[in-house]
């Protein structure tokens, strides 16, 4: 009996420990199930698709290969937020890196006033000497501070002739940062002056590399704008801006909105300038352009905080009260107005004074109509020679009395107008003053009507008409490239650049040769041109070749002495190699002692070296020449 129960609770005991085995087995089955599945979901939402997840009782092994030591990291600690970090076993590997990828090469350079500092990597085939030589000449006696690294990397194939350009650009800007890599030239200084930021931004548009994006911005100070001065006009001929000024970039928009609604269809052209009177400029003048607009026409100038408004002849008294009262409690505080309604004109028969100015397009002044007395004339004619320099003036003038009051202020003023124009006219009326010309200075009528308004009054009644061209803005206007060589051959074409004999010392009479090309190379801006030296065949070749590059960098030397930035121009000697005419002649010999001035232009792409290849091995057809014409030597 004793041994039967016995018997039964060791086969209860065995049985339970054979339960407890098994549970303790589907347990951790089921950890291990659930652990793998949770870690694999994690590492494929965490973008680790390569690994593969396998347990291993509480264990989780992680296998596959990483394509970065830094992702293998990455991928381990994803693995160890979902399950205990010891648990996770690393059977990772990574991926051999057959070939380091080249580092990128940039270059960032800082001018100011304390000097030049440049850090960056550059190439180890960059000659650095050349480089520190060439910034610490830029930098004219100021401190460099050099903090360039070097990497052992083939050089990308526009590193530089972005980096050329961007020393270029360097000796042009006082104040500046450049940003420099193989593809891309980033440019942003400060100028002196609108002016200056307009010559800067024309001299960096040329000679751009090619390959090579470019992004320039160049800040300049606003101008100071007294009176701060808008002008707007509406009438048969439409809608414009004699002047247009604002403070903001959010009273611009306020203006030219209500000016396209009065009918404003052209691009607005409103000076961001410092100067006005109150913050709520541009709501001041849009309200007094919708005023104009209302009325049907008009005339409305807004100088400091004086507005007036001139309606148009022949606007209804009650119209015109109605519209003033409206504009009048509307404005801002700071601005006071003032209203005219012109009376209809009388029918006259006396005839009208008149003094009329004109400005031809070659510099000639002439001055015609009537002054007050002998001691206005003697004004009036030395007045114009300081506005117009030593340009040729002719005195049309007469004496005549009963002018009306403020004749003198006014022809002066005229005169003054018209010394902001290229060529053009000037009428002066009693009672109107009319502008008209041509000009290369975009702003030239909102200063004319500037200095109209200050010397003659907010309600002067006055017309300006003038026409931007191109062509005669000074910078705008720049020669291209090509049509600076040409003028450069037009005048050795005449004038040789002539050597003493055996020598590279230039003579005397090329001296004015020299002149001319420096003054015509300086209106063409930063160009890449070669200055090219020949010899003729007398000699020892090594000789001529020397002879001609000491020539060559003669010339350059002239053109430097002459203040023409020359950092572009390269020189080469060539010898008596392209011969121009025979060698066994005098005549010939003397030809061929020659300088030449080309364009340097961008080696072809591998596109156009392979149009050039495949027209070399196919030819085309020769073109039919004409038996009649001979060459002339």
């Amino acid at each position: 009996m004793r041994l039967s129960a016995l018997l039964t609770r060791l086969i209860v005991f065995v049985a339970a420990a054979f339960l407890s085995v098994a549970a303790a087995q589907t347990t951790v089955s089921v950890v291990e199930e659930r652990s793998v599945l949770a870690v694999q979901e994690t590492l494929v939402d965490q973008g680790y698709e390569w690994a593969t997840v396998l347990g291993d009782g509480l264990q989780v092994i992680l296998e596959g290969e990483a394509p970065t030591e830094a992702v293998r990291f990455r991928a381990i600690s994803a693995a160890g937020g979902m399950v205990d970090a010891s648990r996770v076993i690393d059977n990772l590997s990574v991926t051999d890196s057959e070939k380091i990828t080249p580092p990128e090469f940039a270059i960032e350079i800082l001018r100011n006033n304390s000097g030049v500092s440049l850090i960056g990597l550059i190439p180890a085939s960059t000659d650095r000497d050349a480089l520190a030589a060439r910034i610490t000449d830029i930098a004219d006696g100021q401190p460099v501070t050099d903090l360039l690294e070097v990497a052992d990397y083939p050089t990308p194939p526009t590193w530089r002739d972005a980096v050329a350009y961007s020393l270029r650009a360097l000796e042009m800007l006082n104040k500046s940062k450049i940003s420099v890599n193989a593809d891309r030239v980033i440019v942003n200084a400060i100028s002196d002056s609108p002016e200056e930021k307009r010559q800067l931004e024309t001299a960096l548009a040329r000679n751009t590399p090619e390959g090579v994006r470019l992004a320039v911005n160049i800040s300049a100070p606003r101008p100071v704008i007294s009176p701060f001065t808008t002008r707007f006009i509406l009438d048969e001929n439409g809608a414009r801006f004699d002047a247009c000024t604002a403070d903001t970039s959010e009273a611009v928009s306020q203006i030219i909105a209500a000016a396209s609604e009065a009918g404003f269809r052209e691009r607005g052209n409103c000076t961001l300038a410092l100067g006005a009177p109150s913050r709520t400029w541009g709501e001041a003048v849009a309200q007094s352009i919708a005023a104009v607009d209302n009325m049907g026409g008009g005339t409305i100038t807004v100088s400091d905080t004086d507005v007036t408004l001139i309606a148009p002849v022949g606007t209804g008294q009650a119209t015109f009260d109605n519209i003033v009262g409206r504009l009048e409690n509307s404005l801002p505080d700071a601005f006071a107005l003032t209203a005219e309604l012109p009376e209809l004109p009388t029918a006259t028969t006396d005839e009208l004074p008149q003094f009329t100015a004109t400005l031809s397009p070659e510099g000639a002044v002439q001055l015609r109509g009537r002054v007050p007395d002998d001691i206005t004339n003697m004004v009036v004619e030395n007045y114009a020679n300081a506005r117009f320099g030593q340009r040729t003036i002719t005195m049309g003038t007469r004496i005549a009395e009963g002018l009306p009051s403020g004749w003198s202020v006014r022809v002066l003023a005229g005169i003054e107008a018209l010394s902001e124009l290229s060529n053009g006219a000037v009428i002066v009326e009693p009672d109107r003053l009319l502008v008209r010309g041509n000009t290369g200075n975009e702003d030239a009528s909102a200063t004319i009507s500037r200095l109209l308004i200050d010397k003659l009054g907010q309600t002067a009644d006055f017309e300006i008409n003038v026409t931007y061209v191109e062509e005669l803005d000074p910078i705008a206007g720049l020669p291209t490239p090509e049509e600076c060589i040409a003028q450069i051959n037009a005048i050795t074409d005449g004038r040789k650049i002539t050597f003493d004999p055996g020598s590279a010392d230039l003579t005397a009479d090329t001296q004015p040769v020299v002149d001319d090309i420096a003054e015509i190379l300086q209106k063409c801006g930063d160009l890449r041109i070669r200055v090219s030296g020949f010899t003729d065949s007398q000699g020892r070749e090594i000789m001529n070749q020397q002879l001609s590059q000491d020539r060559a960098d003669a010339v350059l030397t002239a053109l430097r002495a002459r203040r023409v930035p020359v950092s572009t121009f390269e020189s080469i000697g060539f010898g008596e190699e392209n011969p121009i005419a025979d060698n066994g002649t005098e005549e010939g010999r003397e030809r061929n002692r020659r300088i030449e001035f080309s364009l340097i232009l961008p080696e072809p792409t591998t596109e156009e070296t392979s149009t050039l290849d495949e027209l070399a091995q196919d030819p085309p057809a020769p073109a039919v020449e004409d038996d009649s014409a001979t060459e002339s030597e």
